[in-house]
């Protein structure tokens, strides 16, 4: 059965997911001679960048999500429906809904990017992913949970595995994380609960290769090596997990570390709706594209941002998976479809590097420009501004801003609250 969307006569571009690509692409075509239909699990766009600081009690998670219907209120061509993908027919020019089938003339697929397990399943049963708001609000619960429980707790070993946090991967993610925990530790977590001695705390993060931030400069891995260092999370370089049963983690060399709270983010993998062909797929689970971003050998079917996998000269490796690329890809694929319309050839994509960057905490950050490097406390301004620009929605921006100033005199916020959902709501389907 069809979804209900009219049929206008106009060209239909159906895209799927309203991350970066997908959103940034409806707002490139939103005043196009085309009908977009926009599909997403959420009816809303969420800011990947700082889920690390819902999940640390930062910020509140409405800060950094925007209701779709918002962003196009006043579009009349711009169609959200809120719902989950389950199959594409490239055959029929059809997606299959759990609402029921969408016909289309071009189709985007730009569903970014999950946890990837690398098939660990006790990590999988027991780890805690942070890819959307709601596992960041997931992590805080959990976070502050362990701490009430704590505070009930006798035996010393069960206290410690319920204070121990410890941190896989030490990507951007992984380091911001372990920043934000450390100045919790310091500064929050003993006012509100004098009766624990958070000296027995351990916050650890573990990291596969032997350095941090692995894609950015030495000089920013080295840099927030230090600052992890200073702040008194233990790095461990060169290690790896193979297993996690909720208690204890195992690494490779035997190893073993106590804890309840294992934060997973050590790696990625493509969100593939059923239907396209495993020959266009690729490594990482990312679908196969040429220069112009269209899925080698599906008509009419595109892949942009995490999704996509495009070799060029400059990176005959694929792209890296982050926000720019994204964006980019994005903003190169609305074009083509004016271009085509206007009967001119499309353009290639390539790749602009405009740089990276990551904060371990207050004052500290780290920033990687094509023709600079530089870490501190005017790296951490640049980083703030960056990203508070980069949020959609100016009262979210007004938001972020204001929590973030309320913190820095305070070095505090009011945000820690545990929120759980009914059973009746976790059931509710989409």
């Amino acid at each position: 059965m069809p979804i209900n969307i009219p049929e206008t006569g106009q060209k239909r571009i159906v895209i799927i997911g309203a991350g970066f690509a997908g959103l940034k692409l409806a707002r490139k075509l939103k005043n196009e001679d085309c009908q977009l239909v926009l599909i997403d699990r959420n009816n809303y766009h969420q800011f990947q960048p700082l889920f690390y600081q819902v999940a640390t009690s930062g910020l509140e998670p409405s800060a950094i999500s925007f209701p779709l219907r918002k962003v196009f209120q006043k579009e009349k061509n711009v169609y959200i429906r809120v719902t989950q993908v389950t199959d594409i027919d490239p055959v029929k020019k059809q997606i299959q809904t759990a609402m029921g089938y969408v016909w289309y003339d071009s189709l985007v697929i730009a569903t970014g990017a999950t946890t990837n397990y690398f098939g660990m399943k006790g990590v999988i049963e027991n780890g805690i992913p942070m890819k959307s708001v709601s596992e960041a609000v997931y992590l805080r619960n959990t976070l502050l949970l362990n701490f009430e429980r704590a505070v009930t707790m006798r035996d010393p070993d069960e206290l410690q595995s319920l204070l121990n946090v410890v941190v896989v991967g030490g990507g951007p993610t992984g380091v911001e994380v372990c920043g934000a925990l450390a100045e919790m530790k310091r500064f929050v977590l003993p006012k509100d609960y004098p009766d624990l001695n958070f000296d027995l705390m351990q916050i650890t993060l573990i990291e596969a290769n032997p350095h941090l931030l692995h894609g950015m400069s030495s000089h920013s891995g080295d840099r927030s090596l230090v600052y992890l260092k200073k702040m008194g999370v233990n790095v461990l370089l060169d290690h790896r997990v193979t297993d996690y049963d909720g208690k204890t983690i195992t690494l490779e060399d035997g190893k073993k570390l106590m804890t309840e709270t294992l934060i997973w983010a050590a790696g990625v993998r493509g969100q593939i709706p059923d239907g396209v062909d495993p020959q266009f797929m690729t490594r990482g689970n990312r679908i196969k594209v040429n220069r112009f971003n269209q899925v080698e050998g599906m008509e009419g079917v595109y892949a942009i941002g995490d999704i996509s996998f495009m070799e060029t000269p400059k990176y005959p490796n694929g792209h890296p998976q982050v926000a720019q690329v994204a964006l980019q890809q994005a903003i190169n694929l609305g074009q083509n479809y004016i271009r085509k319309s206007k009967g001119k050839s499309p353009a290639e994509f390539e790749y602009e590097d405009k740089g990276s960057m990551a904060t371990v905490g207050r004052n500290r950050a780290v920033v990687d420009l094509p023709f600079l490097r530089f870490s501190g406390a005017f790296a951490w301004l640049v980083w703030m501004f960056v990203h508070l620009m980069s949020i959609v929605g100016v009262k979210n921006r007004m938001l972020v801003f204001i929590n973030w100033l309320w913190k820095y005199f305070t070095f505090d916020q009011s945000l820690r609250l545990i929120l759980r959902p009914s059973k009746k709501a976790q059931e509710r389907p989409l």
